[in-house]
């Protein structure tokens, strides 16, 4: 029995986004409030099997072993991998469980070019056999179980015949991006499919549970259209970036019984200005020595939606470390 077999109906997770939801990140989210499922970014398996077997790069000093640090706050925690070569898999899955982490998940849905050029991310869904085999390895890795992250299809729209070729290993869970590689997100998802994939999943193998991503506003939409498809849960992304308060009410919205559209906890500027403070201090201790310049993304999300916040959040871009962050964020009356 894993973690997976626990989780309340309907439940929401996190999603794995690059330079996004790093440790210092994901602990920021969990003390807030954790979602039911956290994930990490996607780390190459075979990166982690050259850097620690093959150039022996001390863990302490290795950066894609920083990517696999958590704490037990964000607890379910998984580990997201990627590769095309199922013995970079299983290495990498094997290290995930000695890592003592509570499940892995492969990518198959990644769009990033130099990804693809490795047969791997959302080019998996091209080799159907290839995907197949990432994932028979992992399961036989070890006793973690394994999940998958993918899209609806490569250049056109294939779940009838790709969904049933990862079904058919029998992963534990699905979580389909409701797009296509070739859409990126340049369109709005195509929630009216998740009901087709549900479908399909009853047909080919019922016990896997399907998770549906893409657009997803808030909780309330994302119970709303859990409730329309049938899924068993939604992953949240972009609807992170500002709010680490995301999942606070998850209990609230898990409740069939409460109103939809109900008013949301209304943060003041003053909080997630904290918060990017907190963010900020975070990443220098959990993230060396990745550069303090992947905090803009979230410099902009937190420092906006208030009065004087673009010159605020133009201060806050010159900012170099996270003692210069707080500095002017200190110095700034609201």
């Amino acid at each position: 029995m894993s973690f997976w077999n626990n989780l309340p109906k309907p439940f929401f997770v996190m999603a794995p986004l690059k330079d996004v939801t790093d440790a210092a990140f994901r602990a920021l989210v969990a003390a807030r409030g954790a979602p039911d499922v956290s994930w990490t970014e996607f780390v190459s398996a075979d990166g982690l099997y050259h850097t620690r077997m093959k150039r022996r790069v001390p863990d302490a000093e290795n950066p894609l072993m920083r990517d696999l640090a958590f704490t037990e706050t964000e607890r379910p925690i998984v580990a997201q991998i990627f590769s095309s070569e199922p013995a970079m898999i299983a290495y990498a899955a094997r290290l995930a469980a000695e890592l003592g982490f509570d499940g892995v998940d492969l990518n198959m849905g990644c769009p990033d070019r130099s990804v693809e050029k490795q047969g791997s991310g959302a080019a998996l869904i091209k080799t159907p056999e290839i995907a197949r085999g990432i994932i028979r390895a992992a399961k036989a890795a070890s006793d973690l179980p394994v999940s998958v992250k993918t899209r609806i299809g490569y250049h056109k729209e294939t779940l009838e015949a790709w969904l049933p070729a990862i079904l058919e290993e029998d992963p534990t869970a699905v979580t389909i991006h409701l797009r296509t590689r070739k859409e990126m997100s340049k369109v709005p998802a195509h929630w009216d499919l998740m009901a087709r994939a549900v479908e399909i999943r009853n047909r080919v193998n019922p016990g896997v549970l399907l998770i549906g991503n893409g657009d997803l506003a808030d909780l309330d939409d994302a119970r709303g259209k859990i409730a329309v498809s049938g899924c068993d849960g939604a992953m949240l992304g972009r609807a992170m970036f500002g709010n680490p308060w995301l999942f606070e009410d998850i209990e609230r919205f898990r409740n069939p019984l409460a109103n939809s559209g109900c008013a949301k906890s209304a943060h003041s500027a003053r909080e997630k200005l904290d918060a990017l403070i907190e963010l900020a201090h975070r990443f220098e201790k959990l993230s060396p020595p990745k550069s303090f310049s992947i905090l803009k993304k979230h410099i902009k999300a937190f420092a906006a939606g208030f009065d004087a916040a673009a010159e605020l959040r133009a201060r806050l871009m010159l900012t170099g470390s996270a003692a210069e962050l707080e500095r002017a964020i200190r110095d700034n009356p609201l």
